[in-house]
């Protein structure tokens, strides 16, 4: 469900501010839009959404591989996520298997730290764990 950024009806004190709300509406430019999850899945699922001036942003929904980074090496390679193991934004989001930045998801080549914003990127990129 999309959130309402707009202005308060309503004083620090509870009482009722009368000409705001008399005559000025919701605007859609304060409605954000909704919450887009990226899971893991079986193949990766990209979304174009409209920003203000006609500009887009990439949003990731399904995820099946991420670009690790390995420290060591100085190489990235790209790996395939099997399930996310912990996520410090939401202990729900690990039952669900949801990735945001800051989770640990487990791949074919050890565990990898989400370095990237999916919702915001439009890619999935992380670190490798050493162990």
């Amino acid at each position: 469900m999309a959130k309402w950024h707009g202005i308060s009806r309503r004083k620090p004190s509870g009482g009722r501010l009368k000409r705001p709300s008399r005559y000025r509406g919701k605007r859609k430019t304060e409605i954000s839009s909704e919450n887009q999850f990226a899971f893991v899945g079986d193949n990766d699922i990209r979304k174009l959404y409209r920003k203000t001036a006609g500009s887009q942003t990439v949003r990731v929904l399904s995820v099946s591989n991420i670009n690790v980074n390995k420290p060591k090496e100085g190489k990235t390679i790209r790996a395939k996520i099997t399930n996310v193991l912990n996520n410090d934004a939401d202990t729900n989001y690990v039952r669900r298997n949801i990735v945001t930045k800051g989770a640990i998801v487990e791949t074919d080549i050890g565990q990898v730290k989400v370095t990237s914003r999916p919702g915001m990127h439009g890619v999935v990129s992380g670190v490798l764990l050493e162990n």
